[in-house]
């Protein structure tokens, strides 16, 4: 189950498990229903040029992800991704972008569906200032990856690498 919390005056404050599900299940779970049938989003394995992986840190979760988000009506995969990888990062695609596979995501949400894509080289001259989505960017060795790094990302990088089977669904 996806964490959620509030990030008050700097500092990441997880809510209680019992009120965590209680907004999945009487609140998210119900709006998706109603609202959205089917979503899609797109997230980005990016690279810089030493091989570091990009990784952000979002105000509602203490994990590291990889950066990324809603597909918008009418947006092309690729265009979305270039999108939000400016928009959370100030980072620039110098290579093209491959999907690598697209991914369910029903536990966290239904309908929901996830465009994976690998960035082979990303520019990056300097990081937005923290904001109420992104609180903090990085770049990082895939052997040397943070702590608190999101579990789908260790996998992801495992699949990428290789050296796991690629996963038919998200987390």
């Amino acid at each position: 189950m996806p964490e959620f919390g509030l990030t008050i005056r700097g500092r990441y404050r997880p809510l209680p498990r019992w009120a965590a599900l209680a907004v999945r299940w009487f609140v998210l779970l119900p709006i998706a229903r109603i609202a959205r049938g089917t979503t899609l989003g797109v997230q980005a394995v990016a690279y810089d040029d030493n091989g570091h992986v990009l990784l952000v840190r979002q105000s509602y979760t203490a994990k590291w992800q990889f950066p990324g988000g809603g597909v918008d009506r009418g947006e092309a995969l690729a265009g979305a991704l270039v999108r939000e990888l400016k928009e959370e990062a100030n980072a620039d695609c110098s290579a093209p972008p491959r999907l690598f596979g697209v991914y369910t995501n029903f536990r966290s949400m239904p309908g929901d569906h996830v465009a994976l894509f690998v960035v082979d080289r990303v520019r990056c001259d300097s990081f937005p200032p923290p904001n109420r989505e992104i609180v903090a960017h990085g770049f990082f060795s895939p052997d040397a990856l943070p702590d608190n790094t999101a579990g789908s990302v260790h996998r992801r990088l495992a699949e990428i690498a290789g050296n796991a089977p690629i996963a038919k669904e998200w987390p």
